[in-house]
């Protein structure tokens, strides 16, 4: 009777890629399902200020008495927090050893460039995370008013205020739709990359599936977040 051989197991440095590979995807992930859920969120600035600043508050309420105000709210930044750590520690440990990989075959072989979706990945998710610090100094942290009307409390207070205001800035439109075109493209390739990590790639049917959440996911992201910008800046918003 013929006995079943059992796949072999990664280990070293093939194994511990695998992992990271997986960490990054998973973690990926995480942001996908909240830059979807923040997607929505700003699309209430469409409604007006009362929904908007409703919408805001109620973040901070949700899931009280059980737990404390903004209790939710801490426990998301603390998952995103993490999912950023393990995100950006996966990335530059993988990054390190496709150098590495490239080194050592220009001893042997002259240097062929690295694709252009793979040096986006790099150089976009850096421009991102510190797109990101200056998006929570701007509307979370230190709340900091770009537009017209000064840094007095009945702006910076008030969520629905403050985003008009610094969306009337055109400049500051600029930037985000920027920022906004990276993220798109970063997703496209993340989704698809994570897709492949995660095994859902394995027949041209899942190929082409995953192709097309991809790419229907970076759009419905980038023009979603673009909507609200654009509006305000073009006076339809006010």
């Amino acid at each position: 009777m013929a006995t079943q051989t059992l796949p072999a197991k990664r280990t070293g440095k093939a194994g511990s890629t695998l992992f990271l590979k997986t960490v990054m995807a998973v973690s990926g992930l995480i942001f996908v399902l909240y830059v979807l859920l923040h997607m929505y969120g700003n699309l209430k600035v469409f409604w007006g200020e009362e929904a908007f600043n409703t919408y805001a508050e109620h973040l901070r309420t949700i899931g009280e008495p059980m737990l404390p105000y903004a209790g939710l709210l801490w426990v998301i930044r603390v998952v995103l927090i993490i999912a950023v750590v393990a995100h950006v520690y996966s990335a530059a440990q993988l990054w390190k050893r496709a150098n590495a990989a490239r080194e050592q075959k220009y001893a042997v072989k002259k240097a062929v460039a690295a694709s252009f979706s793979s040096k986006w990945m790099r150089w976009g998710g850096v421009a991102l995370l510190l797109f990101v610090i200056w998006h929570l100094l701007h509307f979370t942290i230190a709340k900091i008013n770009v537009g017209s009307g000064g840094q007095g409390a009945e702006i910076t207070q008030n969520p629905y205020q403050l985003v008009v205001h610094s969306f009337g800035a055109w400049w500051m439109v600029i930037i985000y739709l920027l920022a906004l075109a990276a993220l798109g493209m970063h997703l496209h390739h993340g989704i698809w990359s994570a897709s492949q990590t995660l095994g859902f790639t394995n027949t041209p049917q899942q190929r082409k599936i995953a192709k097309t959440i991809a790419a229907l996911v970076a759009l419905v992201v980038a023009v979603g977040f673009a909507l609200p910008p654009l509006f305000i800046l073009f006076g339809v918003i006010d």
